[in-house]
């Protein structure tokens, strides 16, 4: 099993993540961005979240989740007693695309090794793919079958990841629910379930070097 890494060694390790990302040119991304958003929070998480692309907020501060969307978000996770500094917040695509349109596969397949070491740092032991994008691209990279998010959210999946066994929660991305409150009813009992799974899990146990 790989050695979990000191706090200092894993901040280090995110700091070269960010400073690649900065310098990343694998797609024409970085020729709009004003700040890479890599995404923040604890290290030592849990529970990774992971989204689809920074919006125009998020790409004027460099934090993920700043709008609207970010502030239900951190509602509920205040329901289940977490706060953003407790759980880690990323995207898969860590520069904005043009007009907020979601992002093409050859874009996500060039942007999303930046998110495969993020993880692998992290050692998270629950990943929470929020909307479709995000979804989509966690069950193919683990590969698992993937269907409708109006059936997958809210159930836990066991996957193997290089730090160890790992459960994915899909979930609804927080954007959706902002325009439909039937949405935002369900993402309640949904993180309601993922705060019972987290308080039944142990402190991560490894992380890549």
């Amino acid at each position: 099993m790989i050695r979990p890494l000191a706090e200092t060694s894993k901040k280090e390790a995110m700091q070269r993540t960010s400073d690649e990302a900065l310098n990343c040119r694998r797609c024409g991304l970085c020729d709009g961005r004003r700040n890479p958003v890599m995404g923040e929070g604890n290290p030592d998480a849990k529970v990774v979240f992971v989204g689809e692309a920074p919006g125009r907020r998020e790409d004027e501060t460099g934090r993920p989740f700043m709008g609207a969307a970010g502030q239900l978000l951190e509602r509920l996770l205040t329901s289940v007693g977490l706060r953003r500094e407790d759980v880690y917040i990323a995207n898969i695509v860590k520069c904005r695309p043009p007009n907020n349109r979601p992002p093409t596969p050859r874009e996500i397949e060039a942007c999303s090794q930046h998110l495969e070491r993020q993880l692998e740092i992290i050692g998270p032991r629950v990943i929470a793919p929020m909307g479709n994008t995000a979804i989509g691209w966690m069950t193919n990279r683990f590969g698992l079958k993937s269907v409708r998010i109006s059936v997958m959210h809210g159930h836990e999946i066991e996957a193997e990841a290089p730090w160890g066994r790992v459960v994915l929660f899909p979930l609804y991305h927080p954007a959706a629910a902002l325009y439909t409150k039937e949405l935002e009813k369900i993402m309640e009992k949904d993180f309601a379930a993922l705060g019972r799974l987290l308080d039944g899990i142990d402190e991560p146990t490894a992380a890549a070097p």
